[in-house]
């Protein structure tokens, strides 16, 4: 369902929020009498809302909280329309449900692609206006009065001299049938939505009370940990076991399909069992390619034209008429999605069911993948949604891949206990999912005016949809959308511009990564944007903003950085600045990157300026953090993180050889937003892919080198 339907189908609303019914009873007072009396239960007017006799309101979250603020953002919503005390505010996470709990957007229920506001703003706030409402409805029956004499404030009603708290009307609000039509608040009404609430999990998350998967407990939970093959597509060929079964605390050791794990008491004793192990591994269909093998290869495909993503104009007329014309060949490689808490699991078959306890990103495709695991039907399957630190996409995966991994094992032990599977560190950097490796092949021209006259953009790499059915079929003639995403949609006014893909296969299993193909097509257009800027002797961001006159809302976050940034004034010597603009997830990030280079050429920032448009905001604090926790992920990978394979095995296994962005590379940041009244769009993820080419552009303005592979090399950049 598009953004634009979420507050028309209302019948389709009212039909699956009224699907869990209305639980009626507690104790009512108005003027210091009792109204009516019955059993303390809850009132439930849909599915998102529930309001208990003690006044707390719980708000049932939809999307998977990993660290966004999506609880906070999404409670905010409810709270704006029913007027709620924010400091009664409570909420918890929805059943995997397709129906009533699906993501407006994709369809099916899933967080992902920052879409959490923009589809549930209007669907949320719905929910908490039916419940005013309802309140409201009941309170004027109570009172004698008409609905328009109740006031509401701070989750109590109010007429004149009567009062009731929305726990003390729960029970009378429950006996009354939902309303087929609310009025939501106009702007100038709102008194949460556009401010810094305090977040809802902050306190949990700082005294240590919040329950992620590693804090689970259950009677005789056993932890598992599985070796994995060292190379994608390896199977088990033989396996002793002997040594690891006599490690104190070993319980089992179970061959999975997805390699050999121990079972334990614990972490330690699992971790000194699977050491161990004795295995040996069939790796005749293993992927065993270096990375240099597939970077070789992807760049001979580069000679050839690929499937036209974009095609306008006459792009070889174009290049043949322009003065000057600059080629650019790029490389970006693996990346880990390298969440901080690694990737965990419990599960639990017991009384002909399954129970699984995780950070389920994507509710009912876990749901189905745990199932398929266990033999079972998803009707059997319990999903227990838990917040997770940090995701970036990798919960997400078509297979499910580490829930069906802790399935497999809770059936390999027939069922005799729930089991734990913990990943290391180590384990999901060498046997995860990842970022595409891609290759960029870029040409064009400009005349001798300084006009673009042919813009030619080849794409190489794996196709991340092309695995998972509901997405596959939005392949077209060749093309995953997810691969050329930025640059197929480029928004500069280029006559003549043609951009195609080549789709790849290898046996490294990718998915999506935070801003996902935005990732790499925004370094290569804005680098390449930038270089062109130069070859026609304009300004950067004068050169951008002649050609975004169609495209006003790029241009103001483009000018609202370049002005805080003090865009054009002078700067110590050996500093410089760069920029570069982006719209991804329908949002637009501008920005400006100040740096200088240390002695043996690392690359040190020194200020960065974000402007950001992200429609009507909801949380101004939110919108903050995730524009610096964005930046600052993207700078990790264009500074720093690279996964490589050598035959086929990956080499990289923790921190230390997959390098991100450290405290005291973190630098100062200033975060613009551009006060707009578009519907809200999203801002996990828009703020990755203008970091890494505004460092380049600012690179190039000091050397005059141009970047063309990820991460940036020290050495390369030695003035």
């Amino acid at each position: 369902m598009p953004i634009d339907d979420c507050d028309l189908d209302r019948r389709t609303f009212l039909k699956a929020t009224g699907a869990l019914g209305l639980v009626i009873g507690v104790s009512l007072t108005g003027a210091g009498r009792a109204l009516s009396a019955g059993p303390a239960k809850p009132f439930e007017p849909n599915a998102f809302v529930r309001v208990a006799p003690d006044n707390t309101v719980t708000i049932i979250i939809k999307h998977h909280e990993m660290g966004q603020g999506i609880t906070t953002g999404l409670s905010t919503l409810v709270a704006e329309e029913m007027d709620a005390d924010w400091n009664q505010i409570r909420t918890e996470f929805a059943p995997a449900s397709d129906t009533i709990y699906k993501n407006l957007i994709f369809g099916f229920h899933a967080t992902g692609g920052s879409t959490s506001i923009a589809n549930s703003f209007d669907q949320m706030r719905m929910a908490g206006a039916t419940a005013r409402a309802m309140l409201v409805a009941a309170a004027a029956s109570a009172w004698g009065v008409p609905e328009t004499a109740i006031a509401v404030a701070n989750s109590e009603l109010s007429a004149g001299t009567r009062r009731a708290t929305f726990g003390q009307m729960a029970a009378a609000a429950a006996e009354l049938t939902p309303p087929k039509d609310v009025r939501l608040k106009a702007p100038e009404q709102f008194a949460y939505i556009g401010k810094s609430l305090p977040r809802l999990d902050v306190p949990a998350k700082s005294n240590g009370t919040e329950v992620y998967t590693i804090d689970v407990q259950l009677p005789g939970l056993l932890t598992a940990v599985t070796a994995h093959p060292p190379r994608f597509g390896a199977t088990v060929k033989s396996v002793d076991a002997s040594a690891a079964l006599a490690v104190k605390g070993v319980l089992k050791v179970v061959e999975i399909p997805e390699g050999v794990t121990v079972v334990a008491t614990g972490m330690w004793p699992a971790i000194q069992g699977r050491n161990a192990l004795r295995i040996i591994w069939d790796e005749t269909k293993a992927e065993t390619r270096s990375s240099a093998d597939l970077i070789a290869e992807y760049r001979a495909r580069l000679d050839t034209q690929g499937a036209a993503a974009l095609d306008r104009g006459d792009v070889a007329a174009g290049l043949a008429s322009g003065k000057t014309v600059v080629e650019a060949v790029y490389e970006f490689p693996y990346l880990a999605h390298a969440a901080m808490e690694p990737m965990n699991c419990v599960a639990w078959l017991h009384d002909g069911k399954l129970e699984t306890w995780s950070g389920h990103q994507a509710p009912t495709m876990d749901q189905r993948n745990a199932a398929a695991a266990a033999g079972l039907s998803p009707e059997q399957v319990v999903v227990h949604t838990l917040p997770s630190g940090g995701s970036f996409g990798r919960r997400s995966t078509f297979t499910g891949d580490h829930i069906a991994e802790a399935v497999h094992i809770a059936k390999a032990m027939g069922g005799d206990a729930p089991i734990r599977l913990q990943r290391t560190r180590e384990d999901d950097m060498r046997a995860g999912y990842y970022r595409p490796l891609y290759v960029h092949g870029m040409k064009a021209a400009v005349d001798d005016a300084g006009n673009i006259t042919a813009w030619s953009h080849r794409i190489v790499g794996q196709s991340i949809f092309g695995s998972f059915p509901p997405f596959a079929a939005s392949i077209k003639n060749g093309v995953d959308d997810s691969s050329v995403e930025g640059a197929a949609n480029i928004p500069y006014a280029i006559a003549n511009a043609r951009v195609d893909l080549h789709t790849t296969e290898a046996g490294v299993p990718i998915h999506v990564w935070r801003s996902v193909g935005n990732s790499h097509t925004a370094y290569a257009v804005e680098t390449m944007i930038d270089e062109l800027a130069a070859a026609a002797g304009k300004d950067p961001v004068a050169f951008r903003l002649a050609l975004l006159e169609d495209k006003p809302r790029h241009a103001g976050v483009l000018r609202l950085a370049a002005e805080k940034a003090g865009w054009g004034t002078s700067l110590p010597d050996g500093t410089a600045r760069g920029v570069a603009v982006h719209e991804s997830f329908g949002s637009y990030v501008a920005q400006v990157v100040e740096l200088h280079l240390a002695d043996d050429g690392a690359v040190t920032v020194d200020r960065v300026v974000i402007a950001v448009d992200c429609g009507r905001v909801v949380n101004p604090d939110i919108v903050h953090a995730q524009m610096e926790g964005a930046m600052g992920f993207g700078l990790s990978a264009a500074l720093y993180s690279e996964l490589t394979l050598e035959k086929g095995a990956v080499t990289q296994g923790n921190f230390d050889d997959f390098e991100v962005l450290r405290f005291p590379g973190m630098h100062k940041v200033e975060v613009h937003i551009v006060d707009s009244a578009e519907k809200p769009t999203g801002v996990g993820e828009p703020a990755v892919p203008p970091i890494g080419p505004a460092v380049a552009n600012a690179v190039a303005a000091l050397t005059g080198k141009r970047i063309r592979r990820l991460p940036m090399a020290r050495a390369d950049l030695k003035a």
